[in-house]
């Protein structure tokens, strides 16, 4: 389906369709601020900065997410018959499985396996992004419910009418996932380490809710940490240099490569969102010796900051610990920001002050085979993240006395 092709939605009301954005760039600056969420200042929705055009469009400009890279995109608008936008999904028609935190190789194993093809597929997220965030985007002052379930409904015809296996919308809000349920999508579940900024005016406040061989451990640790000379910067806004970026490229690359084998994000992506979003970004930067040796990129919301990179080019008991925790739980505290997202797995984090959160996300699996099988395999799922989300509950670091 090429730009601009139409796919009926699937309700009483004719005069709305479905139209696809092979690029985030076919909308406007001014449609896209007008979705709820997708700028600073709104009241109403707040600020995902991961669903900025700003975000967004630096993927696909830098190449990152393009058609060569396997996100090829295929963004939903819901329109009136006078081509108003009522709503949007950011959606990329995908040829892989990488980047995405929502693992579903095993689905796509057993399904080629059985003579199925399974890519393409359509993939409703924010590339390499393991972040919550508004994925049925509806433009303000728009009936929400209505909208939302014609972009429901529309991933379903879309997916039907192009022929791919399936549809996914990943790391999505529980009121998104809740519409898409209601529509026939399968519900999934994860888990995610979130620390909750509980009114806090100082770190220390925030430590004195630990049990006291934790708060003991975390000031240890955050001594040691630093004890070889090391120094933190935060970066944001004008501070925001080329050489800087130079630097945390560096880390990224270096980190990247031996984690992952080869990293998503190229050079010319930090340079865009730089340019286009610097104030919406911080860069927690390691020192040592007068030079930068590690950092942290981060993203600031209306309510929330989000980790997502780190990288160093030099070892240190620690520092990683520093550079991507801690010194978020400080940043945050400073703003006044609610929650610290830290990015995908890590069960260490727990012992951090960052709380078991779970995660959803929504999938349409057309053959109703590999449906049925599926289904039966997310309900196991979901008990068991349910369960071990209790678990991790029961072991948070914080004292007894202050339990809910």
């Amino acid at each position: 389906m090429d730009q601009g092709d139409d796919c009926e939605r699937q309700t009483a009301n004719a005069e709305l369709s479905i139209r696809i954005a092979a690029g985030i760039g076919a909308f406007t600056s001014a449609e896209w601020d007008s979705l709820g969420g997708t700028t600073r200042g709104d009241a109403e929705y707040g600020y995902n900065p991961l669903v900025s055009l700003a975000f967004l469009s630096a993927l696909e400009d830098s190449g990152c997410a393009v058609r060569r890279t396997g996100w090829q995109g295929h963004h939903l608008r819901l329109e009136t018959a006078r081509g108003k936008l009522l709503g949007a999904v950011p959606c990329y028609l995908k040829s892989h499985s990488q980047g995405e935190y929502v693992f579903d190789h095993g689905w796509s194993d057993a399904f080629e396996r059985a003579g199925g093809r399974y890519y393409p597929k359509l993939q409703c997220a924010v590339p390499f992004t393991p972040v919550t965030g508004p994925r049925l985007l509806v433009g303000r002052g728009e009936d929400s419910p209505t909208v939302k379930a014609g972009l429901a409904a529309g991933l379903k015809a879309v997916t039907d009418k192009l022929g791919v296996s399936s549809a996914h919308v990943t790391f999505a809000p529980e009121d998104d996932v809740q519409i898409l349920a209601a529509a026939g999508f399968l519900h999934r579940t994860d888990q995610q380490f979130h620390f909750f900024n509980e009114g806090f005016s100082s770190y220390d406040d925030f430590l004195a809710t630990l049990a006291s061989r934790k708060r003991k451990a975390m000031k240890k640790e955050r001594r040691e940490a630093l004890a070889d000379g090391i120094s933190i910067d935060w970066l944001t806004g004008k501070d925001l240099t080329e050489k800087a970026w130079d630097d945390f490229f560096a880390f990224y690359m270096d980190t990247g490569s031996r984690k992952w084998g080869r990293p998503y994000l190229n050079r010319d992506f930090f340079s865009l969102i730089g340019e286009r979003m610097a104030d919406d970004i911080l860069l927690v930067m390691a020192k040592r010796n007068g030079r930068y040796i590690a950092g942290a990129i981060n993203f600031i919301g209306s309510d929330a900051l989000y980790g997502r990179n780190w990288g160093c080019i030099e070892d240190h008991p620690f520092l990683h610990f520093e550079v991507c925790y801690h010194q978020a739980i400080d940043f945050a505290i400073s703003r006044k920001l609610k929650v610290v997202e830290a990015g995908a797995q890590g069960e260490h984090k727990l012992a951090r002050g960052y709380r078991p959160v779970t995660m959803r996300s929504a999938h349409y699996i057309a053959h109703p085979g590999l449906r049925n099988a599926v289904a039966d395999y997310l309900q196991r799922e979901r008990r068991e993240v349910e369960r071990m989300s209790e678990y991790l509950e029961e072991h948070t670091p914080f004292r007894k006395d202050m339990a809910e």
